[in-house]
């Protein structure tokens, strides 16, 4: 059986968890990291060197890094769904993937997320985080008005494109702070609440998360 190590809490975790739920694959859920530690622990190590989640083992076959278990999963179980064999039609996916990795992930997650809700309050920079947030804006504006044109983000149809992206939403609609009119991706976000896999994985609270000044 397939079996996934991480924290429910993770947004990385909950990427590769809400696919395994996509594709509704018999698993097993190992906490780790945290306050679950276990990421320090040599059989932990053997896995992963690099001591982080998520960690899959499937069989024989063992994957770190949120996005390469993501492509892993859907080239092993999608059978073209999610991830086509084809190089141009799989380029359009893997260039979404990489932009969320690259320019929405730091932006969002550590100059916004991080920034704003686990660092302590007297240690956070709101000029930052107001630099950060207005980025974020124009960032989701793009992806707004691309989807005002677009049925899809890749393959004119819902592919792994779309899942390292809108796990960003749930923290993104929930934290308080300004955003632009996004009314394409407000769409696509309550289609997605109506996913058995998106509420269980995704829509998670990060309460726990929360930095507080001693």
């Amino acid at each position: 059986m397939l079996k996934v190590w991480g924290r429910r809490s993770s947004m990385n975790v909950q990427k590769v968890m809400w696919l395994i739920g996509e594709l509704d694959l018999p698993h097993e859920h190992i906490p780790a990291g945290g306050s679950f530690g276990r990421l320090d622990e040599p059989a932990f190590l053997a896995l992963n060197p690099h001591g982080r989640v998520p960690v899959i083992q499937d069989g024989d076959v063992t994957v770190w890094e949120s996005h390469a278990i993501l492509r892993y999963l859907a080239a092993a179980y999608s059978r073209g769904r999610l991830w086509s064999e084809d190089p141009a039609e799989r380029s359009q996916v893997d260039r979404w993937m990489d932009w969320s990795q690259t320019t929405l992930q730091p932006a969002f997650i550590d100059g916004v997320f991080v920034a704003a809700f686990r660092t302590p309050p007297a240690q956070r920079d709101p000029a930052l985080i107001a630099r950060n947030v207005r980025r974020c804006g124009e960032l989701f504006q793009r992806l707004d008005g691309l989807l005002a044109r677009e049925p899809a983000l890749a393959r004119q149809q819902p592919s792994l494109a779309d899942v390292p992206i809108a796990a960003n939403f749930y923290r993104y609609f929930e934290l308080d702070i300004q955003r632009p009119k996004l009314p394409h991706i407000e769409a696509w976000y309550a289609r997605l609440q109506q996913r058995p896999a998106y509420r269980q994985h995704v829509m998670v609270s990060f309460e726990e998360l929360l930095s507080r000044d001693p």
